[in-house]
Formats: C-alpha cells, sequence, structure tokens
C-alpha cells in the first residue's frame, strides 16, 4: 500500500512539474517571419515575442493585447504597398505603420521599425522603450501618438534608463515624435517625469535627448527653472513700467 502511494505521489509530481514547464515555456515564443509573428501576437499564453531573425512583412502589425517584444536587435521592414495607387514609395501617405500600439500595453526592446509611412503608431494605447529602438528610414517620420477613431484613452511612451531613441533619416518634415492635432493627453515620460505632449507638436531627437540630459543633471535642471524663474520676472517688471510710462502719458 505504501508503494503504490509513493507511485501515486511520484506521478502527481511528474505531472505537475510537466505542467508548470510547459507553462513557462509558453510564456516567450520566438518568431522569425511574418506568419509567425502574427500567430504570436493572437496567442495571449505568449507574453514575450523574440524575434530570431529580420522580418519583413506587406501588412501593418497592430498589436491589439499587452505584450513584450524583444527585438533581439533585428528589423521589422514594411515592404508592402501604399495609397490607393499601390504606390512602393513610402512617401506616398497610406496610414501604414509597421507596428500600432492599440490600446494595450506593450515594450519594445532593441528593435528596427522601418520602410512604413511611420514606425510606430502609439494609439490610445501605452509603449515603453528598452534599450535601442530605431526608427530609421519611414516616409513620414519616427512615431506617432494619437488616437484613433473612437479612441478615447490618452497615448503614452515611456522611455526606460538605458532607452535609447536613433532615427539617421530624421528631417524637418520627417520628425522623430509627433502629435496631431486632434490629440490631447499625450505623455512622454522620462526618468519617472511626466511630460504632456500638446496637440501639433513636433519633437526631434535632439530636443528628446535634452529633455532627457536635462532630467539627467540636476545643475542643468536648476538652471533651466532659473532662467525661466528671471524671466518671468523681467516679463513682470517690463510689463509694471510700461504701465507706467503709459499712465504718465
Amino acid at each position: 500500500m505504501k508503494k503504490i502511494s509513493k507511485f501515486l505521489l511520484l506521478f502527481v509530481l511528474t505531472i505537475t512539474l510537466c505542467t508548470t514547464l510547459n507553462v513557462k515555456a509558453a510564456t516567450s515564443k520566438t518568431v522569425n517571419n511574418q506568419a509567425e509573428l502574427k500567430d504570436a501576437l493572437n496567442d495571449s499564453n505568449i507574453s514575450t515575442i523574440i524575434l530570431g531573425s529580420d522580418i519583413e512583412t506587406t501588412e501593418k502589425i497592430n498589436i491589439l493585447r499587452d505584450v513584450t517584444i524583444d527585438g533581439n536587435n533585428k528589423t521589422i521592414k514594411y515592404v508592402g504597398t501604399f495609397g490607393s495607387s499601390n504606390s512602393s514609395d513610402n512617401t506616398v501617405w497610406g496610414g501604414i505603420y509597421v507596428l500600432q500600439v492599440y490600446k494595450s500595453n506593450v515594450t519594445l526592446k532593441n528593435i528596427k521599425l522601418t520602410g512604413g509611412n511611420a514606425g510606430l503608431l502609439i494609439n490610445g494605447g501605452h509603449a515603453t522603450f528598452v534599450g535601442k529602438i530605431d526608427v530609421s528610414g519611414n516616409g513620414f517620420g519616427g512615431i506617432e501618438l494619437g488616437k484613433g477613431s473612437g479612441v478615447t484613452e490618452a497615448p503614452k511612451l515611456t522611455l526606460t534608463d538605458d532607452a535609447e531613441i536613433i532615427n539617421t533619416t530624421e528631417s524637418t518634415d520627417k520628425p522623430t515624435l509627433w502629435v496631431p492635432d486632434d490629440t490631447t493627453g499625450a505623455i512622454i515620460e522620462i526618468g519617472h517625469t511626466e511630460f504632456e505632449l500638446n496637440p501639433g507638436v513636433e519633437l526631434s531627437l535632439d530636443e528628446i535627448n535634452e529633455l532627457e540630459e536635462s532630467l539627467e543633471n540636476p545643475e542643468t535642471s536648476d538652471s533651466l527653472l532659473l532662467n525661466i524663474f528671471f524671466l518671468s520676472i523681467f516679463v513682470i517688471l517690463s510689463s509694471y513700467a510700461f504701465n507706467k510710462i503709459l499712465n504718465k502719458e
């Protein structure tokens, strides 16, 4: 009887261990092409998707759930067409974002998003950047923080301490980050400090880096605050003096 009990206990422990291992194994998935990436995004048991190789996609990839995408220093490149003319030119607007974070919490790590009208759309969702995020090579710029049709949630981008945004094709008409004119409440979080971005704002890579540096360097941050303070005092005194002159006249 004792032998049977020991056997049953061993059997139960073995089944439990195997089940646990299967659950752990299912939480991450390595993908190597468009179909595997889409399948992994549709599988809610997978919490981390790892790129095993560069991926070319003929359609924009929509992320509709909470997930981490570890780019593993690989690239997702859009190679489809744009607009009603089916143009191959990514400066022809077709609303093609290589990735769209739609009303979900997504972490992106060490990845390049290229070939689209834009690299990333944060559509009422929250994206967190870890490591190097490259948005070079897109027709209209890098990252849009927006609200699409029927979306009420404010978009948010968080830059972790080791996050680095790369955009080697930035220009005045291809900003690294922007907020559409009709989007309110967009937030960028740097170093646990949140900044609300005005509708229509565009940020260059240098401006994002300067913002990060001002938070990392207390002296720079204090200097900025002092400059703002003294400028405010100057404006008040100038206004007072101007009113005095008008009253005398």
